[in-house]
């Protein structure tokens, strides 16, 4: 039987070039994930990551071999592998963002095994994305999981799992399964495919020729009714392949592969449909680095993106700019309903044949890897913002369609008249408005951006601006018939090369910050949220007198999914206020506009609290306070997740903020906070921190003993703030 073992304890690092002879004194431990060096979350320069480090493993195989092939399998490692078992080349692998695999069965011995990894972390222009500039970070290291699988000669290669009639009264599936034969002679093979809850069993015998594949397909023409995956109750479903002797029926291989059943389509009318029903996108790109440990984010981290994206912004889609992310993050995606544009490696530039090819390579293992999500609607087989290639580009489209013929293609452009040979026209579109599409579908994939950064210390009417830049365009394209939505630039803050960003190498582009924690921007988008999931209420303001051009806080955005709002100077009532929907007349929920503000702020009349109410069906569902004073109250520390696991490697987010008396969180307080911790784990970041902005964060990272992690921090003038994070 296959056995797959988690293969991420007990590795050496060194960040250098070292050869076997040198002891593993010369090594410290770590455990996967593992980014190649640690840094603090801006002003760093991206050379610090280039260089070429080696990563150890002494093991044994934990169960005898029994005639099974073993392979290494790596999730990912930036960006050029190279492989050796007890001192023997295994392969080399060059780019950073798709699994690659290595038969290492007669490299091994008996007793103790040596791997040694080799990964050049360089920005090399050979490989996807580089070549030219590029508007983001690679980093280094092997920053996803690797794993050791021991498979009997003829195994389970790949598995597509395709349902079909999925809208109609009878649905049906068909299971196209891919065989391996790692044997000198030809191998008959007898496949079954069983649905989960007894939903059908059907089995097929395929010959598979020596050292090569076949593929056979299973059919399932009438199923039981499959619920249906959704944005609001996303099912999935579970089936099970497996290669099973003659007689018996026990199994010689298996693999678990989980689907769902939903259509989804872009229409020539220009509306995206899911399930027969039109549905307008709205989401946002999203980078897949972090601070301090760049991309080797375990997959806690992963995961609450994703969630993020869904629960806090209100995204139903997310783009994967500008590479295929984290297995865990798209697993996400599908448990919780948010769907997905993903891309293959690459940013404007296209470089020789041999990059081409590379890139193909990207195209086939992204689609292989990650054609059973149902979250995915469109697979992106253009270099972002790359000039037109008529071979290049119709080799891409070519085989993403014959890998996967459920879904169609995109190819992000960001200029008028590219030729169009995918299936959707993705257009970056920075018009500050939507333009009208000379072709449906036409769905817009980066907008705003880096045409308005902001900063969370940002003055209160850029802070604001931001916002409303991004509630004017999404509005703009919920209301044209012929535009299928719009994904925002970008989800979170992130860093970059010298030629893009700001002084300290960040791009603020962000709705939210690096650390994932809101601008106002943030507010719009979370503000379109349903009601019936949660009321939302959010002033963009930091209630000063001053800190607008000409002072004062006239006009007032306010954001929420509230039908109305009452608005209090003090104890004074200023007014009732509608959605502003002649401004925004297609958003859900259009932002408030309260005006008039002035006469409460007048020099020499005392300056009072502001409370907003907001109401739905005529009853009170949320209030805001905003403290007058803007007087640092409060440290607060938020762990966002109070148990960790002790594997070494899990981590969740330490955020921490100053606030006025009413929690909000004061973005001119320029304060030092300092940090302790004791107990089983470690603190990622810089410590003491800097505080700019009034909200930061720092990784907990678990250890491998269970117990009490006790965080202290302590910052001038204020009381200390504590939090505890559980690790089992």
């Amino acid at each position: 039987m296959r056995t797959v073992i988690p293969f991420n304890d007990h590795w050496l690092y060194a960040p250098a070039q070292l050869d076997d002879q040198q002891p593993d004194s010369a090594f410290e431990p770590i455990t996967l994930p593992h980014t190649n060096i640690l840094l603090p979350h801006h002003n760093f320069d991206n050379a610090e990551y280039q260089f070429i480090s080696t990563y150890r493993k002494r093991f044994t195989l934990p169960e005898p071999r029994r005639g099974r092939r073993v392979f290494l399998d790596f999730d990912a490692a930036m960006i050029a592998t190279t492989v050796f078992v007890n001192g023997q080349l295994a392969g080399t692998h060059g780019g950073g963002y798709t699994p690659f695999s290595f038969d290492i069965t007669d490299l091994l011995t008996d007793g103790e095994n040596l791997i040694t990894v080799r990964l050049d972390s360089t920005e090399r222009p050979d490989i996807p994305p580089y070549g030219y500039v590029v508007d983001y970070l690679t980093f280094g290291g092997i920053y996803r999981d690797v794993w050791l699988r021991l498979v009997e000669p003829v195994y389970i290669r790949h598995v597509f799992a395709r349902p079909q009639n999925v809208l109609e009264p009878v649905q049906g599936l068909e299971v196209d399964v891919t065989l391996a034969n790692a044997s000198e002679q030809a191998q008959q093979a007898r496949v079954q495919v069983e649905l989960e809850q007894n939903a059908g069993l059907q089995t097929e015998t395929v010959s598979v020729p020596a050292g090569g594949e076949a593929k056979v397909t299973l059919r399932f023409p009438e199923l039981p009714r499959m619920a249906l995956w959704t944005l609001e109750e996303p099912a999935l479903h579970t089936l099970s392949v497996r290669i099973v002797s003659d007689g018996s029926d026990a199994p010689v291989d298996e693999v678990s592969v989980r689907y769902g059943f939903r259509e989804a389509r872009f229409d020539k009318d220009g509306n995206f449909y899911l399930n027969g029903k039109p549905l307008k996108l709205f989401g946002l790109n999203r980078h897949q680095t972090y601070p301090y440990i760049g991309a080797a984010a375990p997959a806690r981290l992963q995961r609450r993106d994703a969630d993020i994206l869904k629960w806090e912004l209100g995204c139903n889609i997310v783009r994967t700019s500008h590479y295929p992310q984290s297995p865990y993050f798209l697993d996400r995606c599908d448990e919780i309903g948010l769907l997905v544009f993903e891309e293959i490696p690459g940013w404007q530039h296209i470089g020789d044949e041999d990059w081409k090819a590379l890139s193909l390579r990207d195209v086939e293992a992204m689609i292989l890897r990650d054609r059973n999500h149902p979250s995915i609607i469109l697979w992106g087989v253009r270099i972002n913002e790359s000039g037109d290639d008529t071979a290049f580009y119709t080799a891409t489209n070519r085989l993403a369609r014959e890998l996967d013929p459920t879904r169609q293609t995109g190819g992000v452009r960001y200029f008028r008249g590219s030729e169009w040979l995918e299936d959707v026209y993705t257009y970056n579109d920075f018009s500050n408005t939507i333009i009208e599409p000379d072709q449906t579908p036409h769905l817009v994939t980066e907008f705003s951006g880096h045409m308005y950064p902001t900063k969370t210390w940002d003055q209160e009417e850029r802070a604001f601006e931001h916002a409303l830049r991004h509630a004017r365009i999404q509005n703009a394209a919920q209301g044209n018939p012929r535009v299928s939505g719009a994904i925002g630039w970008c989800a979170f803050d992130y860093n970059t090369h010298r030629e893009f960003g700001s002084g300290d190498r960040i791009c603020y582009h962000g709705v939210m910050d690096i650390f994932r924690l809101p601008k106002f921007a943030a507010y719009f988008y979370e503000s379109q949220l349903s009601p019936d999931i949660r009321p939302v209420l959010r002033a963009a303001t930091y209630w000063t007198m001053g800190d607008r051009s000409g002072g004062g806080n006239d006009p007032l955005w306010v954001f929420g999914n509230c039908d109305e709002i009452e608005v209090y100077i003090g104890s004074q009532l200023h007014g009732r206020f509608q959605p502003d929907r002649e401004t925004f007349p297609h958003l859900p929920h259009p932002p408030f506009q309260v005006t008039g503000l002035q006469m409460h702020m007048t020099w020499g009349k005392e300056f009072s609290d502001l409370r907003i109410v907001g109401y739905r069906n005529g009853q009170a569902v949320s209030e805001v306070l905003h403290d007058s004073s803007g007087l640092p109250s409060a440290l607060v520390l938020t762990p966002a997740d109070t148990e960790l696991r002790a594997d070494g490697a899990d981590m969740t987010w330490l955020w921490f903020k100053i606030v006025d008396r009413y929690g909000n969180r004061l973005p001119y307080a320029t304060q030092v906070v300092s940090f302790e911790l004791e107990g089983p784990g470690e603190l990622i970041g810089e410590n003491p921190f800097a505080l700019v902005g009034g909200q930061a964060g720092l990784l907990v990272k678990a250890g491998r003993e269970p117990g009490t992690i006790t965080i202290r921090a302590r910052t001038q003038r204020l009381e200390p703030a504590s939090a505890t994070i559980e690790v089992r």
